[in-house]
């Protein structure tokens, strides 16, 4: 008899080896992940890219061409079984929110929820208007909201019906950046208040960066990297990854000791995300944040771009080579282009990858 380890809790969402298609032909191929009770995680990457697929399929929208996904337990979809999605118990919050324009806010979070008793049906309404704060709000309709009260109406009928797993699809995509960062932050905060497991797509890294767990980097219908933002961002596992996660540059390097390069900025010394070893000639990622200012730095760089964020400046830099690299500056420390800036290198995680043109890992 096989023995089963029960302190590793069982995943509440499964996606193992899915692969969809359109006329038979894959727009998703061989995406593996799972998610634990709890966990809120996001599909990220650029349009057509195959996440929003990803979403329906686990939803019942789409069928799998193969692989399997097992939502708590029960497998819902494979190449020839399908739940359909009212079966599913899976709640979903669209891109225009789709709420009902004739049915009051309390009555629009109540619309899933029928089959309860009255009183039960009032009581959880009531506890979600608490959770989202539109108590006051409860006899206003859909039209008398600003986009994010009504996305926290969308969000609460939704959860409603303390579905096993919510999935929402681009919920903030027609907000401004600041706004959608600001829900995401809030959004999550509910999602954790009531335990909902919950899947967001969106195309905003600050958005997954504020409300996700775990994101899933998704390009050209493959699942490229899955982990938190922290190694997402410092530890990219290839060169599409790196590019669209965050800012930065790849500058030109050669191993000469295990986790030492020498580069144009001097010798980094840093754990590095490859096998390369010594002699390897290899790219280095910097990120503006492993550029540090510093006067007394007998290593100097010509300014040649900034942009004003607020607390901060990012300038472009160039050195002697030609080589451009970005480097943030606090905004009280004012350079004017064409000034040479003092700087020094502080990376503790070489993000390095290999001359060649395809997106390997040295």
């Amino acid at each position: 008899m096989m023995n089963i380890d029960t302190s590793i809790p069982t995943p509440q969402l499964l996606v193992d080896n899915i692969s969809i298609g359109y006329a038979g032909r894959p727009v998703v191929e061989g995406i593996s992940f799972q998610l634990n009770d709890g966990e809120i995680a996001c599909l990220l990457g650029p349009s057509g890219c195959g996440k929003t697929s990803v979403l329906r399929a686990i939803a019942g929208f789409e069928p799998l061409m193969q692989g399997s996904i097992v939502l708590h337990d029960q497998t819902v979809s494979s190449a020839d079984f399908f739940l359909p999605p009212e079966k599913r118990h899976i709640g979903m919050v669209f891109q225009d929110f789709a709420l009902f324009p004739h049915l009051t806010v309390a009555k629009n979070i109540g619309f899933g929820l029928q089959k309860l008793p009255r009183k039960q049906q009032q009581q959880r309404v009531d506890d979600l208007l608490e959770l989202v704060e539109l108590t006051e709000s409860r006899n206003q309709y859909p039209h008398q909201l600003s986009g994010g009260q009504q996305q926290r109406v969308a969000l609460a009928r939704a959860m409603a019906p303390r579905p096993d797993i919510l999935l929402l699809d681009e919920p903030f995509s027609s907000m401004d950046s600041e706004l959608r960062e600001q829900l995401a932050r809030e959004v999550r905060h509910l999602l954790r208040r009531d335990g909902i497991t919950a899947i967001m797509v969106t195309h905003d890294q600050h958005e997954a960066f504020a409300m996700a767990d775990q994101i899933g980097v998704l390009g050209n219908g493959k699942l490229l990297q899955w982990g938190n933002g922290y190694d997402l961002y410092h530890r990219p596992s290839s060169r599409f990854v790196a590019d669209f996660i965050g800012q930065g540059v790849l500058i030109p390097g050669e191993i000469i000791d295990d986790n030492k390069i020498s580069t144009e900025l001097g010798i980094v010394s840093g754990k590095m995300t490859s096998d390369a070893t010594t002699g390897h000639k290899v790219n280095l990622l910097l990120r503006p944040d492993d550029i540090i200012h510093d006067d007394n730095s007998p290593l100097k760089a010509e300014i040649v771009a900034r942009v004003f964020r607020g607390a901060v400046y990012l300038y472009t830099l160039k050195l002697q080579s030609g080589q451009k690299i970005l480097c943030l500056v606090q905004s009280h420390h004012q350079h004017d282009i064409g000034e040479y800036l003092g700087i020094r290198l502080e990376a503790d995680h070489l993000a390095v990858f290999s001359n060649s043109p395809d997106n390997a890992l040295a």
